[in-house]
């Protein structure tokens, strides 16, 4: 069996590549991020992706057929009862969720949460709609800072963020007003994947910015993952941008922060050109999803891609010999979509090495996202525990 030393996993979020079967259940049937994004751009300027067999995948407009031996393309389907963020990630990386996460995305969160949230923490709180962070700081952030009130907001995702300003509120107080929602959002119905605390400074809805101070109260997953297995194996497990936070760090050995795709390629490069380890590095390229998937904006969507395509070239000459490196999504989040929540779609996988040399289209659909988490534990010659998902794909082994 060929085994690599280290293995980079990159998540282009929310980047589906279609339909499944149980799309239909979540309002989804018909739903294609890739597709339907290249269609409204007219078509799309991506060679390296289209070089690792992107067209075998569907009809991206822009993309053509071609042969690939350094790199296997194929496709999975979702195992786990959702299509949001954590639910992706956990199953990459093997666990199974049988009950989704609840989103307050079309009615806020409930009266009776935020009356409890007010009592408890002494604050009067306003918004309580789902919006993006920057948004809402212009909305409400001049009303936060007068009244040192709390904002409330959600998105498409399981979270309850809260926004204060640094000044006016204190982090330390936001915190503790975080912690406070946490408690309670461990309810059932209730109970979201993530609070977070959102401080911002400025003076007015004109220069207000969110701080470096985030910080997630976030659930751990419910069992231990391949991550764990890893890491309780002495392996690295390095990750890039919102990785550590999805996982509530377990099974993170090493964890750096990013501000956009480029960022986030930045340091996936640094870490392709300069470290030397052995384990996984996973990586997670949100504004994807956030800035272009959320807002329903396939011609930023597309430009994302085409920005992303751009660096694959130094990535690929980055890596040595003994590297494998996974291209692939957690959901699916197609701009053309109705709303502005994910959907649940396939997801792409690519698989590169400079030492594929038998590389192709594999047909067959994996039944779960956990089967490249499988395949990481194979390896490293692990035994995958009996309650994780996944099977190895053994063709990445040939």
């Amino acid at each position: 069996m060929k085994k690599y030393k280290r293995i980079f996993v990159i998540v282009m979020d929310s980047a589906g590549i279609g339909t499944e079967p149980r799309s239909k259940e979540f309002g989804d049937d018909g739903a294609n991020t890739f597709v339907h994004v290249s269609q409204q751009c007219n078509g799309l300027d991506i060679p390296n992706l289209n070089s690792l067999g992107l067209a075998d995948l569907g009809p991206v407009v822009g993309t053509y057929r071609v042969e690939h031996p350094h790199s296997f393309s194929l496709k999975a389907l979702e195992k786990s009862n959702g299509k949001d963020t954590m639910t992706g990630h956990w199953e990459i990386m093997g666990v199974y969720t049988v009950n989704p996460f609840v989103t307050f995305t079309d009615t806020g969160f409930p009266e009776e949460l935020i009356s409890e949230l007010e009592e408890k923490t002494g604050h009067k709180v306003i918004g309580n709609y789902a919006s993006s962070g920057t948004e809402i700081l212009k909305e409400l952030g001049e009303a936060q800072k007068r009244d040192n009130s709390l904002i409330v907001y959600t998105s498409a995702d399981s979270v309850l963020q809260i926004a204060a300003h640094e000044e006016t509120t204190g982090v330390k107080e936001l915190y503790r007003c975080c912690q406070i929602a946490r408690d309670m959002c461990m309810r059932p119905e209730w109970m979201v994947g993530r609070v977070i605390a959102r401080p911002f400074v400025g003076d007015s809805k004109d220069n207000f910015k969110r701080t470096p101070n985030r910080h997630d109260y976030a659930l751990s997953p419910s069992i231990p993952t391949v991550m764990d297995v890893l890491k309780d194996n002495g392996y690295m497990v390095s990750c890039i941008g919102k990785i550590s936070d999805i996982f509530n760090n377990a099974g993170v050995v090493d964890s750096v922060k990013t501000i956009s795709n480029m960022d986030g390629m930045d340091k996936t490069m640094d870490q392709a050109k300069n470290k030397d380890f052995t384990g996984l590095c996973f990586v997670n390229l949100v504004e994807f999803d956030s800035e272009w998937g959320h807002r329903r904006d396939p011609q930023g969507y597309g430009k994302g891609f085409e920005d992303f395509d751009k660096r694959l070239p130094e990535l690929f000459d980055s890596l040595n010999e003994d590297d494998l490196l996974i291209i692939t999504a957690d959901h699916g989040n197609d701009p053309t979509w109705t709303g502005t929540d994910h959907t649940r779609e396939k997801i792409p996988i690519f698989i590169y090495s400079k030492s594929i040399t038998s590389g192709r289209y594999l047909p067959y659909e994996r039944t779960t996202y956990a089967d490249i988490g499988a395949t990481i534990l194979d390896n490293f010659e692990l035994k995958k525990p009996d309650n994780l998902l996944g099977e190895p794909i053994k063709e990445v082994f040939e």
